[in-house]
């Protein structure tokens, strides 16, 4: 795994909206720092990375970088208490003929 991806999971979730603008512009720079497309290995870990909100467009990059790895992150339907998030990936996946939609 690439450091910057290291470095950006070692940090854990994202912040929400309540964070100082200083802790989400970080997080956004470690962001920015990794290219895609990501590995199957780096993909796992950054999904675990997605916080309680979309932290000011944050968790939309993330999202997207996600995305430029081996489809699909998710090979099963998130729980229904799952995060927000790995719901979207979901969904995203599902419509993009990715995933069977039952499974």
């Amino acid at each position: 795994m690439r450091s910057a991806v290291q470095l950006f999971v070692a940090d854990g979730s994202l912040p929400d909206w309540d964070a100082s603008e200083e802790d989400i512009d970080r997080r956004g720079n470690q962001l920015k720092a990794i290219s895609g497309p990501v590995t199957a290995e780096e993909a796992k870990a950054l999904v675990a990375c997605f916080g309680p909100d979309d932290c000011y467009g944050v968790a939309w990059s993330l999202l997207h970088l996600i995305e430029t790895g081996p489809n699909p992150v998710l090979t099963t339907k998130p729980d229904p208490e799952a995060n927000e998030w790995h719901h979207t990936l979901w969904t995203r996946a599902v419509n993009g003929g990715l995933v069977p939609g039952d499974t």
